[in-house]
């Protein structure tokens, strides 16, 4: 008897210690991103997209890299911090956006997607509406996959 009450809770203890070893082990990755590498960045890409739509900065607060850095169609460079203040402010505001081709690659540690997309919203309060090439370049660090930089590039509409 007076064994049980020793062993018990160290049984317990024991099984505490290796769940949180387990959850702490391997990629942090929500429950929805299994799979290999390009798997798990086509769920993220396709949360980028969503994020985006619903101004989702706890989105982007987690994935953007501390360093991110976008470059707009325009040539206009932002922040992470800007990145997610425009999106707070309303200053960036999409209606849509169609994802119509996207590509993959995966070198270790390092992805790149780059797909085409056609967009609808308003940026300072002018509307816009484009095809647009986008390149995202994602980094694994600390065992998370980030966006370390986004790239968009104007092309002509699908229709010509």
């Amino acid at each position: 008897m007076k064994s049980m009450r020793i062993i018990a809770p160290a049984l317990v203890a024991v099984c505490l210690l290796v769940t949180t070893l387990a959850l702490g082990r391997g990629d942090n990755l929500p429950a929805n991103l299994s799979g290999n590498a390009e798997e798990q960045i086509a769920a993220l890409d396709d949360q980028v997209v969503q994020a985006y739509l619903k101004a989702d900065t706890s989105f982007m607060e987690r994935y953007f890299a501390d360093d991110y850095t976008a470059v707009h169609s325009d040539g206009k460079l932002t922040t992470k911090a800007q990145e997610i203040e425009n999106c707070k402010s309303g200053a960036l505001k999409h209606e849509s956006m169609d994802v119509r081709e996207r590509k993959i690659r995966v070198y270790g540690d390092t992805a790149v997607v780059i797909r085409l997309v056609s967009s609808k919203g308003t940026y300072g309060g002018r509307p816009f509406s484009a095809d647009s090439r986008v390149t995202e370049f994602w980094v694994k660090q600390k065992r998370n996959w980030k966006i370390v930089a986004y790239q968009v590039t104007r092309v002509a509409p699908a229709s010509q």
